[in-house]
């Protein structure tokens, strides 16, 4: 069996671009992959050309982690986002592709199932006015969806610092929230990444009260002695660290365990190499007693490429997920997908052969490319709304079909 094509399809909305990924083989089966790219679609797409042609034409499905090695270290290039979220979708693929092959689900093909029940937590909820009245009501509906754990960042533009009145407004939020929510519904406290240590430390400190679940990349991702500097600094108030969504490879999450600078590690699945890497990552993570809570703002495939992962490996914490609250639509991109109970908040086992879904191509092709620039720096973005960041419509030079972009044998 031979990758005989790579068809990459891009769904978009508002606020992310979704691209697919389906790689083909020359004995009719095919698999799909997933990946949310943050304003650089173009360039994933233009990468999957080049690698298509270099690596992935021809070559065995059944072989991942040749394949991966070669897109990883034969370019010469140092790795990047980029190339790092490409061999992510190709992999998946072949994981899908080899469990339909094989007859089974790909989280046995990890060594299976050590969990019936994947817990999740919901994100995009909170597409309302930057009120407590708003946040509140928002709150309850996630409660009521039957979700026991929610994220959000309330701090709306902030950058370094903070204001005393946005200081105020955002605690106020949060407190709405844990008012709307109970003492027993966890609460996850998203920083994007925003502030300075002296900042992220006096922001948790105010927030301890509200007992936040984690807080979550509170200083940018370059310097992991900043990272460690709140680590150290919010542990006496027992409050987790969480961060990595922007670390793509071993050798950046290397000197982050050194330095113990976090308590829980959310890797990218589609952003950091696939399936099969963040499993390493994870038993590595093990090591430190680490807890490991994937990131993810995929549509349907690559949430069933993370609840593989999440069922096969013993220090998961807990799975991502937007797809109830921000554009439930995209759903209907595929079938088989399972969904988050509601009577207890978690997903079940994913169920099929590979990662169990199929894509539904033409309703991919009814939602073409947007021009949806995603600014976590403006007004309102919260709201994950092209009209207040962006326009709407494919650019000029934007791949709108996936025959842009298609790589074929022959």
């Amino acid at each position: 069996m031979r990758i005989s094509a790579v068809r990459p399809m891009v769904l978009g909305t508002p606020w992310r671009n979704l691209t697919f990924v389906v790689v083909e083989t020359d004995e009719g089966l095919g698999g799909v992959g997933e990946v949310r790219m943050v304003n650089h679609t173009d360039s994933l797409l233009g990468y999957l050309q080049e690698a298509g042609r270099n690596h992935i034409l021809g070559s065995d499905p059944f072989k991942i982690e040749d394949l991966v090695q070669r897109m990883f270290r034969r370019d010469y290039a140092r790795a990047s986002e980029i190339m790092t979220s490409a061999i992510a979708v190709i992999e998946m693929a072949c994981w899908d592709i080899v469990g339909q092959a094989l007859g089974v689900p790909v989280y046995q093909l990890l060594g299976g199932a050590v969990r019936e029940r994947i817990p999740a937590y919901a994100n995009g909820w909170y597409t309302v006015e930057r009120t407590a009245a708003d946040f509140q009501d928002a709150a309850r509906r996630v409660v009521e969806r039957g979700y026991r754990a929610l994220k959000l960042d309330p701090f709306g533009v902030g950058f370094y610092e903070l204001s005393r009145a946005e200081t105020h407004r955002s605690i106020e939020l949060v407190s709405a929230v844990r008012d709307a929510v109970g003492p027993d519904v966890e609460i996850f406290i998203e920083m994007h990444g925003r502030f300075n240590p002296v900042t992220a430390i006096a922001l948790t400190n105010a927030l301890a009260p509200l007992r936040p679940g984690w807080i979550e990349e509170p200083v940018p991702p370059e310097n992991l002695r900043a990272l460690h500097k709140v680590a150290q600094a919010v542990a006496p108030l027992g409050i987790p660290v969480a961060t990595g969504e922007r670390l793509h490879t071993p050798h950046e999450y290397r000197e982050l365990f050194e330095l113990q600078a976090a308590d829980i590690v959310q890797a990218d699945i589609t952003h950091y190499g696939g399936l099969m890497a963040t499993k390493k990552l994870a038993a590595w993570a093990d090591a430190y007693y680490i807890l490991v809570a994937p990131h993810n703002v995929c549509g349907p495939v690559g949430t069933a490429a993370a609840l593989h992962v999440a069922a096969s490996t013993p220090n998961f914490k807990i799975q991502e997920h937007f797809n109830d609250f921000a554009d439930a639509w995209v759903k209907e991109a595929v079938t088989g997908m399972v969904e988050v109970d509601a009577a207890d908040g978690c997903f079940p086992l994913p169920i099929g052969t590979g990662l169990g879904v199929t894509l539904n191509e033409a309703f991919v092709a009814e939602h073409p490319p947007e021009h949806a620039f995603f600014d976590l720096f403006a007004e309102n973005w919260h709201q994950r709304q092209a009209g207040a960041q962006s326009t709407t419509g494919t650019p000029n030079g934007s791949a709108n079909s996936s025959s842009d972009v298609e790589v074929r044998n022959g």
